[in-house]
């Protein structure tokens, strides 16, 4: 496109560390810290153009979210003790704190400005791992997430007109507020790949999820058994969301690269690898190069192994969308491990791998496994969706 800069932007400003519910809370915005330190540490910064945003305004909000809701969160935000809980808010998921407004608009000002940077064309790829809070509804906070940077990121897309958008949802909990965004809107097609609800959090995302009236088979849901790890996980993405994303041919792809699928997560249950985390990472990059032009917008998510894990993720996805992806083996700067251990009183992890680089999988093509219950799971989500799409499941 004219005026393509040929380089990619890292969205980010310091304030985003201001989305804090608390020291007892999981979601410690430690690991939003370390992971810009580490970007640094290891000269990730040259290669792109770091920026800012300005927060959502009310209009922006407005594309998604109600606008009692936003009241809501502005009143909660001005006096935390009086957060009105029939909007998620003041609970143990999502306590209120002084702020709360400002710096959620924040964050998703910064997503918003990231889509709105790679549909200009000045950059092919745009990444706020701040962001990726897939699971604010339109009327009320949820799962540690007010307002939700992701659906206001690809409504944004639409409304400057772009007329497909893919969304690939890799966190270990279901992406149900983007879906219940755009259930309705064929123009979106939202794809999440997640720890089955039977076990997690929020308890949705089943595969007969696909999508409402006039947008069937734009909502799919792969739900993985509790325990998948390295090359199931892998297999199951690669059975499903390449084939999905040439067919749909989006014009920018929005990935969401939750951390949580790790086996070190506390919160979850799959026994995902860094390494693995990276494979996914590097396949949405190369999916947005062959269907959506190379336009790419990248987010974070969950992710509460916040030393051990996160950074190292989310210092992979954005060397990626960089050009210069950091190899595996990488040895990690002393002096981010003296920060680490400075901040947390933690030992912070040697090198940028977990020591399985390179993940090996199996191919749908090679073969099915009816007693498999990962393969039982991608069969139920290609039968679910695929015939509505006119592909053979």
């Amino acid at each position: 496109m004219a005026g393509m800069s040929g380089r990619a932007q890292l969205m980010w400003d310091e304030a985003v560390t201001g989305y804090d519910f608390g020291p007892e809370h999981p979601m410690d915005p430690v690991r939003l810290d370390l992971t810009r330190r580490l970007v640094g540490a290891l000269g990730l910064d040259r290669e792109l153009d770091v920026v800012g945003a300005k927060p959502a305004g009310e209009s922006t909000l407005r594309l998604v979210h109600r606008q009692d809701y936003v009241e809501a969160v502005r009143a909660a935000s001005a006096e935390p003790a009086a957060a009105d809980q029939s909007y998620g808010l003041g609970t143990i998921d999502d306590p209120a704190f002084a702020g709360m407004h400002e710096v959620s608009a924040l964050i998703a000002g910064l997503s918003v400005g990231a889509a709105e940077a790679v549909w200009r064309g000045d950059v092919l790829h745009a990444v706020n791992f701040a962001g990726g809070l897939h699971h604010a509804m339109p009327g009320g906070a949820s799962g540690f997430c007010v307002y939700n940077d992701a659906s206001l990121a690809i409504a944004r897309l639409l409304e400057l007109g772009a007329e497909r958008v893919a969304y690939v949802d890799v966190d270990v909990h279901h992406g149900d507020g983007v879906q219940a965004a755009f259930w309705e809107d064929p123009r979106v097609l939202t794809i999440s790949l997640h720890e089955h609800p039977r076990t997690l959090f929020p308890q949705t995302g089943w595969p007969e999820e696909t999508g409402g009236d006039g947008a069937e088979g734009s909502a799919v849901n792969v739900a993985l058994p509790a325990g998948t790890g390295d090359a199931g996980w892998l297999r199951a993405f690669h059975s499903v969301v390449p084939e999905l994303i040439a067919d749909f041919r989006p014009d920018v792809l929005v990935t969401q690269h939750g951390a949580d699928t790790h086996f070190e997560d506390p919160l979850a249950h799959l026994a995902v690898s860094l390494d693995a985390q990276r494979a996914v990472q590097v396949a949405c990059h190369e999916l947005a190069h062959e269907h959506a032009g190379g336009k790419w917008v990248a987010l974070g998510g969950g992710g509460y192994a916040v030393v051990d894990v996160v950074p190292r993720s989310w210092t992979h996805l954005v060397g990626i969308a960089a050009g210069v992806p950091v190899a595996p083996e990488t040895v990690i700067p002393e002096g981010w491990r003296q920060e680490v251990f400075a901040r947390t009183r933690q030992l912070g992890p040697v090198r940028m791998t977990d020591g399985r680089w390179p993940v090996a999988w199996a191919e749908w093509e090679a073969g099915y496994d009816p007693a498999d219950r990962l393969d039982q799971a991608v069969l139920a989500t290609r039968r679910a969706v695929y015939p509505l799409r006119g592909l053979l499941a």
